[in-house]
């Protein structure tokens, strides 16, 4: 099937990812997926929530929002509505739950990690964008510490990349847009470390329900497209330290 964007039915959008884009954050990266643009930045507390405080361990967390014209017609801010709609909570959680799984947080000691994603633009999978665009900000903050002699290495056991896949007018798609999203079948968020291991698989039947062989057959169409990402990460890597 050839896409609206001439895409193969298996084909990521263009991807690019510019690390250090921010000139005050310990670590930043704008990361471009097709017209979806995500601003990733990370900030580090020397403290850590209560729940933690006192076991010498650390935290990741993210916060995740939408820029009024990131989509055709305007959103308000969470601030004007005096809180944070429940799809960004949502999605927030989703973000530090996949860096956090890529971390060792004990060796982070008692800090906290804030990871920002805020979506400039939006034509689909920007929490997926944010996933992938936030670990590479997330390595160049930690990289800055190390750097700085507050850490003795840099505390990740894997990379952590998500993409999109589902099912629209009966065909399987990796990495969808918003249009395919809007008239997808089904729809699965997937977020994998380079280890090979699932962190988490949303997956949800708009129409008819799937079956066992639709969730292996876009897992699989996933993990290809996860494992492009994850040479993507490494490259935008690979250029910060050369700079």
């Amino acid at each position: 099937m050839k896409r609206a964007d001439g895409r193969a039915w298996d084909g990521l959008r263009p991807v690019k990812i510019t690390p250090g884009f921010q000139s005050f954050a310990e670590g930043s990266a704008l990361i471009e997926l097709g017209k979806t643009q995500v601003l990733c930045s990370v900030s580090v507390e020397e403290r850590v929530p209560g729940f933690l405080r006192g076991g010498g361990g650390g935290w990741i967390t993210a916060e995740y929002s939408m820029l009024p014209r990131a989509t055709v017609t305007r959103s308000p801010r969470d601030s004007s509505l005096g809180r944070v709609a429940a799809r960004s909570q949502e999605i927030q959680r989703l973000i530090g739950r996949s860096l956090r799984a890529a971390a060792d947080l004990t060796a982070l000691g008692e800090r906290t990690l804030i990871v920002d994603c805020d979506v400039l633009q939006a034509d689909g999978g920007t929490r997926t964008a944010a996933i992938t665009g936030g670990y590479v900000a997330l390595h160049q903050a930690m990289q800055t510490l190390a750097n700085m002699g507050v850490i003795s290495s840099i505390p990740l056991k894997s990379a952590v990349a998500a993409t999109s896949v589902g099912i629209t007018h009966s065909y399987r798609l990796l990495d969808l847009c918003y249009d395919e999203d809007y008239n997808a079948e089904v729809d699965f968020n997937v977020v994998m470390t380079s280890r090979g291991e699932f962190v988490e698989v949303q997956g949800t039947a708009e129409g008819k329900p799937f079956t066992r062989e639709t969730i292996d057959a876009l897992l699989s169409l996933a993990e290809k497209g996860i494992m492009e990402l994850f040479q993507i990460q490494q490259a935008a890597l690979e250029t910060l330290r050369m700079s």
